[in-house]
């Protein structure tokens, strides 16, 4: 039985994902950090969807994690056939001012993870007929983004780890796409730690999670390399490449850092 698993998978895109591979037919694995939602999520896909769905609850943060979940995953299929890194948070905020600990764990979660769970992965994806590695990543994957440092340069390393190892993978059976979505429905400027005015801005271009799954599967199934959810999120990704990356900087800070306290 074709099976997915999803990191991330009790709120915003990770559950979008998870329902958009469950109406697709996959078996699913469900990974985050609260038992409570993510059984919530699995009992709802089994009822909807007819497939069986199990659940991993993990801080997958911490050091190890990769490994252990990679552990569970075996025990429960051996026909894992896509792999979503999905968890992720962004901090906002002045580099020197937030404490480096939380910098840490977000780059543990945002790099490490999806790196290490890939790499114990990959032998299980490659006995399939064909498989799939989904790296979720962010518009602000094509630029320096102020105030946002070290969220955009996490995922830059996603986009460009995403691009290197499908090329390493081309005449394997495991195709690889990044998903860069822009500003999406979900609590990730509550996780961030933005105001509620930033947030109000934010919403007035934010694309659901749904459609942004839909997006992302349907480009993932046709082993898209990457994708970018939204007429104006590809825009404003492509004119990064034009416009001088001062200007880009400057534009970036000028919608968040103004807001900062």
């Amino acid at each position: 039985m074709k099976t997915a698993l999803i990191t991330g998978a009790s709120r915003g895109i990770g559950r979008a994902l998870a329902a958009e591979l469950a109406r697709c037919g996959y078996h699913l694995l469900l990974a985050a950090r609260s038992a409570d939602q993510l059984e919530q999520v699995a009992a709802e896909l089994r009822q909807r969807h007819g497939v069986e769905a199990h659940i991993y609850a993990a801080d997958l943060a911490q050091p190890g994690a990769a490994a252990e979940l990679a552990a569970w995953a075996r025990e429960q299929t051996t026909e894992l056939a896509v792999l979503v890194n999905n968890a992720g948070y962004g901090l906002w905020g002045r580099f020197e001012e937030l404490p480096l600990a939380e910098q840490q764990n977000m780059l543990q979660l945002n790099m490490l993870l999806p790196t290490e769970l890939t790499h114990a992965l990959l032998p299980l994806l490659r006995q399939q007929p064909k498989a799939y590695i989904l790296n979720v990543a962010s518009t602000a994957a094509y630029q320096a983004v102020p105030t946002l440092t070290l969220y955009a340069a996490s995922k830059a390393f996603l986009l460009s780890f995403s691009r290197g190892l499908r090329y390493e993978l081309r005449d394997t059976n495991v195709s690889v796409t990044c998903l860069s979505p822009g500003s999406t429905t979900t609590d990730f400027a509550d996780r961030a730690g933005m105001n509620a005015e930033l947030q109000e801005t934010a919403n007035k271009v934010s694309m659901t999670p749904q459609q942004v799954a839909q997006a992302a599967v349907a480009a993932l199934l046709t082993g898209v390399a990457e994708i970018i959810p939204g007429t104006l999120n590809k825009v404003s990704a492509k004119l990064t490449s034009f416009v001088p990356k001062a200007l880009t900087e400057r534009i970036a800070a000028g919608i968040y850092e103004k807001h900062l306290k």
